[in-house]
């Protein structure tokens, strides 16, 4: 098979002005969890006015996962920092991010607890209902944009592992638990969440089906990115939706979840996951694609993309600026990248 090499596009630096530009945008639903989606949705409220972040509901490390065990709440944790990427740059947007993001130091039960994490239970528990609570979260901070939970249950990842004990280095082992399985030392296989067929949130699927434009990571492949695809309604959604869909690839593999894994590789193990789901753009940096040919026809033939290159990673003297650590995305860089993607591969409609 063979395929013409995109070109390698170079993007000019994305100046925002702290605030999605006038007149008619793109509906936009972002998917994913941790810092991966926080990175995304950074890049996408300076370019749209009409977000929607679905986050995974599978976290049991830390503070969210002990007010999951402790309550049977969702993990909030996710949730928590979908909220603070999508505060404005202003003072009120910049001293809210922070006060959620804020963790207690002590000798006590508080220790490590998020503030955000805490209030996001708070209102769960005062109005019983996760989505409004979310909603009301959002409007304090001034969010620009939605944050939605993927699942109204929380759900247990589960991992076939391949190697994890040295000694036997070909055996399949399970690994259970989200935070288990990002760090684990074995190759992962496969994943599934327990129950088997979580039920979606309705407003997580209606957004997917009335979305302009779909994001689907970068982020924890296995643990954060993947499971939206293990949701049936929502992977339905996904496959069924008239929006465009990009998949963003991570900067680099993850150390123990896809340690080793090139940018083809990590498209290998979504479509097995998910057969029938298809993409129009996969979004990758530059830097981070040694063998641009091969991506290239595994797009083709594994998502039925094309590839888009760009260089979207803060390193070096900028990462360091930044406060940030080298290769990691940069929401300008990334904006203008999605910005571009958006423009050139998107259907004339209302918001052109």
């Amino acid at each position: 098979m063979t395929s013409r090499t995109p070109r390698l596009r170079r993007v000019r630096r994305f100046v925002p002005s702290g605030r999605a530009t006038k007149g008619a945008t793109p509906k936009v639903v972002a998917l994913g969890g941790g810092m991966g989606l926080s990175a995304s949705l950074a890049a996408l409220r300076r370019i749209t006015r009409d977000l929607t972040a679905v986050v995974t509901v599978a976290d049991d490390g830390g503070s969210s996962g002990r007010l999951r065990d402790e309550l049977g709440v969702l993990p909030p944790g996710d949730l928590r920092k979908a909220l603070a990427a999508l505060c404005g740059d202003d003072d009120w947007g910049q001293t809210w991010a922070r006060v959620i993001q804020h963790r207690f130091q002590s000798e006590g039960e508080l220790h490590d607890h998020a503030v955000g994490n805490l209030l996001i239970v708070a209102l769960w528990e005062q109005l019983g209902d996760h989505v409004q609570a979310l909603d009301l979260v959002g409007k304090l901070l001034g969010a620009h944009g939605r944050v939605l939970p993927m699942s109204a249950v929380p759900l247990e990842l589960q991992a076939q592992v391949k190697g994890l004990d040295k000694d036997h280095p070909d055996e399949i082992s399970t690994v259970r638990g989200q935070a288990t399985v990002a760090l684990t030392p074995g190759e992962v296989q496969s994943v599934h969440v327990v129950p088997e067929d979580p039920p979606a949130v309705p407003e997580a699927v209606a957004a997917v089906r009335d979305a302009d434009w779909v994001v689907l990571g970068p982020g924890s492949w296995f643990s954060s990115v993947i499971p939206h695809l293990l949701v049936p309604e929502l992977r339905e959604a996904l496959e069924q939706t008239q929006a465009r869909k990009v998949l963003s690839l991570n900067l680099a593999p993850q150390p123990g979840e896809t340690e080793g894994f090139s940018p083809q590789r990590h498209l290998e193990v979504l479509a097995r996951h998910a057969p029938k789901l298809a993409f129009d753009v996969v979004l990758a940096d530059e830097a981070a694609v040694p063998d641009i040919d091969s991506l290239t026809v595994a797009a083709k033939q594994l998502v039925g993309s094309e590839v888009e290159l760009a260089a979207v990673a803060a390193r070096g003297d900028d990462a360091r600026s930044a406060g940030g650590a080298p290769d990691r995305h940069d929401p300008e860089l990334l904006a203008a990248a999605y910005d571009r993607i958006f423009r050139m591969h998107g259907r004339i409609g209302p918001w052109r």
